[in-house]
């Protein structure tokens, strides 16, 4: 595939390209000084435009917040002066196909256009792009997340996405793939023996994601209060992360095995069926959801406000901050294995990994501690912490039965999240991208959810700091 010579930023007056688009570009260019790369910013009004739930005003030029992110990640080197002097802004309204058309003539080489939209005007971009006679035969279109809004939404997105480009030729951003903790599964998975031979049903006695974060609205009442936490971070993130996780082995690792492979995982996700016999007899006890919302407290010292209370809040809309549901993937290597996915926001001391726990020995010795504790391998999110906790000992020894655990930092990423996937994007390489169809499975997995919270799954409230809402 062409590396994309030029990125063109739909909406990139938003905070999103100032605090993790373009810093993720600068970490990319400070380690490829050899990448040429043009990045055009564009929105529907001259730059500055407005920033934040205030209305403030970004200060200065385009340039210069493009020169600001680079050295907020300490970016220097060839390519980022070359990309600085290079870069300009385009006034455009991308709903008007006469901009549009505008904005394309005057790109060089394989172009990208980033939709750093809301989704419904970037449903709105894509119909007007359609009106075009012609499009450039080397474009990418790259989308932010959500896709969509929910299923029909989503659906409707991906047809008109599919009229303009190809799959091959379509990035939909998920930048918790790009977080090295999550790469490191990949490489514990597929570039040793010790682990995939046991990554399956007979051996996994369950598999925990968490994303918890110590942070409440932060201002971001009206996005957050429309949104919710399982829309929020389960559907757009951790479900990803999942099928990532649990994915088949690909015989190679591609734009074309990965995506269909994960896709095929939401495919097969299902809410834990706490009814079920054999889930009641092995596993009793889940709860399949439970979600709750925080009132007022005190967390990463900062006294935060009831959520009920928070500006651009309606306490009507009982919209959760914190949501776990417990899932199962019903296929031949993972049928029968509890999933659970956990956010939460104003948690007192927040986890954020993946976790997997392996079933105990199959035999049990007269003497010895019962139960055994179970192997755990776990890979942090963010503190990038490799962790593998064990039994050492025995009975017999004088020391007795010992839980050991081996611990490990991994070298620190040359790349940002976001970096990782402006790499993707520009070297023209979409395996990890989401696929059209993994975006509708991950809505209706939200829809069973939501089913879930008018059904059984009653709004509980828990105090800013503490662990979250109380679950079975």
């Amino acid at each position: 595939m062409d590396n994309i010579r030029t990125l063109v930023i739909l909406g990139a007056s938003g905070d999103l390209t100032a605090r993790l688009l373009l810093p993720g570009l600068g970490s990319l260019l400070d380690l490829q000084p050899e990448r040429e790369i043009t990045i055009v910013g564009s929105a529907r009004d001259d730059f500055p435009g407005p920033l934040g739930p205030d209305d403030d005003v970004r200060a200065g030029t385009w340039e210069e917040t493009v020169t600001k992110a680079f050295a907020s990640v300490g970016a220097t080197g060839p390519a980022v002066e070359r990309a600085q002097r290079e870069t300009h802004w385009v006034s455009c309204d991308v709903t008007e196909a006469a901009n549009l058309e505008k904005l394309l003539g005057d790109v060089v080489g394989p172009v990208c256009l980033y939709f750093a939209l809301a989704p419904a005007i970037t449903k709105k971009a894509c119909a007007a792009l359609a009106e075009l006679d012609s499009l450039p035969e080397d474009l990418y279109l790259a989308l932010e997340k959500p896709v969509g809004t929910d299923l029909a939404s989503a659906r409707a997105l991906n047809a008109q996405v599919g009229q303009l480009v190809d799959e091959q030729h379509t990035f939909r951003v998920d930048h918790f793939l790009g977080m090295p903790g999550v790469l490191d599964i990949v490489g514990l998975r597929f570039a040793n023996r010790l682990f995939e031979p046991l990554w399956d049903r007979r051996h996994v006695e369950s598999i925990e994601i968490v994303f918890d974060e110590t942070l409440a609205l932060e201002g971001r009442g009206e996005f957050y209060d429309s949104t919710g936490a399982a829309r929020d971070m389960l559907q757009s993130h951790l479900l990803q992360v999942m099928a990532l996780t649990m994915m088949d082995p690909p015989s190679r690792f591609d734009a074309v095995e990965v995506p269909v492979n994960t896709a095929h995982i939401l495919r097969a996700t299902r809410l834990w069926d706490e009814e079920s016999t054999m889930h009641a007899a092995e596993h009793p006890g889940i709860t399949p959801v439970v979600r709750g919302r925080y009132t007022a407290g005190t967390t990463g010292g900062h006294d935060v406000p009831d959520y009920a209370e928070e500006k651009d809040v309606d306490p009507q809309r009982e919209t959760e901050t914190f949501v776990q549901v417990t899932l199962e993937v019903d296929t031949w290597r993972w049928n029968g294995v509890p999933v659970t996915l956990r956010s939460g926001k104003a948690i007192g001391n927040p986890a954020q990994h993946i976790r997997v726990t392996f079933r105990r020995p199959p035999h049990e010795y007269k003497g010895w501690p019962h139960p055994l504790a179970p192997d755990v391998l776990s890979v942090g999110f963010e503190e990038e912490h490799v962790q593998l906790e064990t039994n050492v000992g025995s009975p017999f020894d004088s020391r007795g039965m010992n839980r050991l655990t081996l611990s490990s930092g991994v070298p620190e990423p040359g790349l940002t999240a976001y970096g990782s996937v402006m790499r993707w994007i520009l070297d023209g390489d979409p395996t990890f991208t989401v696929r059209a169809d993994a975006t509708e499975e991950g809505w209706r997995i939200i829809d069973l959810i939501q089913n879930a919270y008018d059904t059984c799954a009653p709004l509980q409230e828990y105090p800013a700091g503490s662990a979250g809402p109380r679950v079975k």
